[in-house]
C-alpha cells in the first residue's frame, strides 16, 4: 500500500501512532491532511475563505476584516495585506 506521507517522515508517523493510539494507516491519512492544510498558499486561502464567507452571506466589508484577522493567525506567516490587495486576489 503506498504511503501518503513522504518516506522521509516515518518518525512522524511513529510519533502520531504512539501518541494517539491511531492505526498506522489512519495516522498516515491524518498527517497527509494536516500537511495539505498547511500547504495552502496565501492566495488559495484568501479565495477559499472569501467563498466560504460569501456563502454565509457576509458582506465584503466584514469578510476583509475577518480575512485579515485570520491571516495574522495562520501558520503560513502571510504578510499583512490591505483590503485592496485582498480584493485583487479574489477578483483579479
Amino acid at each position: 500500500m503506498p504511503e501518503l506521507v513522504p518516506s522521509a517522515e516515518p518518525d512522524l508517523v511513529r510519533h502520531v501512532t504512539a501518541s494517539t493510539g491511531l492505526a498506522h494507516t489512519t495516522a498516515v491519512r491524518v498527517i497527509a491532511d494536516v500537511l495539505a492544510y498547511f500547504d495552502e498558499t496565501v492566495e488559495e486561502f484568501v479565495r477559499r475563505r472569501h467563498q466560504e464567507m460569501k456563502l454565509r452571506r457576509l458582506k465584503n466589508a466584514e469578510i476583509w476584516s475577518a480575512l485579515s484577522a485570520e491571516m495574522a493567525a495562520r501558520r503560513f506567516g502571510a504578510p499583512e495585506l490591505t483590503e485592496r490587495q485582498l480584493r485583487r486576489i479574489v477578483y483579479g
